[in-house]
């Protein structure tokens, strides 16, 4: 190898375990030890900080340097770090522009198979990062998933209703896949159900992709033209981005304390103890139940379609806790 080239695997492998023993470098590396002495030395002049382990044989360790120097990457850390800058917009934070120039630097380096991948690899965010743990999805599935929108193949696959893990119903699917969507750490697949004639937003966990995949189709526009608006509002069980049922109600808390737990809710000062929240849900019943998680008094501001499911949670929570006394 020349140097250059023995100077990248030999930072390969520093960043593949925690201690090498110098011979075992060496052997790898197909050189003397001699040589690896003075390639260490050369990547310690280039920014990298490596010290020295003890031992019967010594050895190397690569540790955290006080400056970030280049860094060397496999295929499946490059495409997952570009991912990872790609869906970056949806956390805030003000990172959006770093996130983007990061994204441009990288792609411009990346030969030319690994941009052929990111580029399949199309993500709308939706929304804020919230607080719901991110889905794992596997990174081979998005892979296949993104293959089949950019190449306009009809997908072929197994889609878990659901229900628990172990028990949830297999269902063989086919859609024309159109666009992969993140939204508060869960991802999804837009696409048009073949067999159901409408638009499906299935979400990727649950699915299971076929081989080979089906015909080529013909892209279709997504109601509305915004895939982000359109998204939005399936999320809110509407085709519309907005929720199927507002209410408003007074809070006996004081706006600063309702502020950071509002979500996309309006909250808007009555004195210096109380505040009116404007919210929405996709019905009356989750509405009312979401402004029970403050746990204070409150007034019903309208409309009367919220009032009457208060009525209905009451008699049900009542009902509750005298089957629960009875026992």
């Amino acid at each position: 190898m020349t140097t250059t080239a023995r100077l990248l695997s030999l930072l390969s492998l520093l960043q593949t375990r925690r201690d090498w023993p110098g011979p075992l470098l060496a052997s790898r590396l197909g050189t003397s030890s001699r040589t690896v002495r003075r390639d260490i030395e050369r990547l310690r002049e280039m920014g990298y900080r490596i010290s020295v382990t003890m031992g019967p044989v010594g050895g190397y360790r690569l540790d955290a340097g006080s400056e970030l120097p280049p860094l060397l990457f496999d295929d499946d850390q490059t495409v997952a770090v570009a991912l990872a800058l790609q869906t970056a917009p949806a956390i805030g934070g003000g990172i959006e522009e770093a996130a983007t120039r990061a994204l441009a630097t990288i792609r411009q380096v990346m030969p030319s198979r690994l941009r052929h991948r990111l580029d399949a690899l199309e993500v709308t965010s939706v929304g804020r990062a919230g607080d719901p743990a991110p889905m794992m999805v596997p990174f081979e599935v998005l892979v296949v998933l993104a293959e089949a929108i950019r190449a306009q193949q009809v997908l072929r696959f197994d889609y878990a209703e659901r229900g628990p893990a172990e028990t949830a119903a297999i269902a063989p699917r086919r859609a024309e896949p159109m666009h992969l969507v993140t939204s508060n750490g869960r991802w999804f697949l837009l696409g048009w159900d073949l067999d159901r004639d409408d638009w499906r937003l299935y979400s990727v966990d649950r699915i299971r992709p076929r081989t080979p995949h089906g015909p080529r189709f013909t892209r279709r526009p997504v109601p509305g033209g915004d895939v982000s608006e359109f998204v939005s509002g399936r999320l809110k069980g509407s085709n519309v981005n907005e929720w199927a049922c507002r209410g408003t109600v007074i809070l006996d808390l004081p706006a600063q304390q309702v502020l950071p737990f509002a979500g996309d809710g309006t909250v808007t000062v009555v004195d210096e103890s109380r505040c009116a929240l404007e919210a929405g849900s996709w019905s009356w019943g989750s509405l009312a139940a979401s402004f029970g998680r403050f746990e204070v008094a409150m007034e019903v501001v309208g409309p009367p379609e919220l009032a009457a499911a208060f009525q209905t949670l009451a008699a049900r929570y009542r009902a509750t806790s005298e089957r629960a006394v009875a026992r």
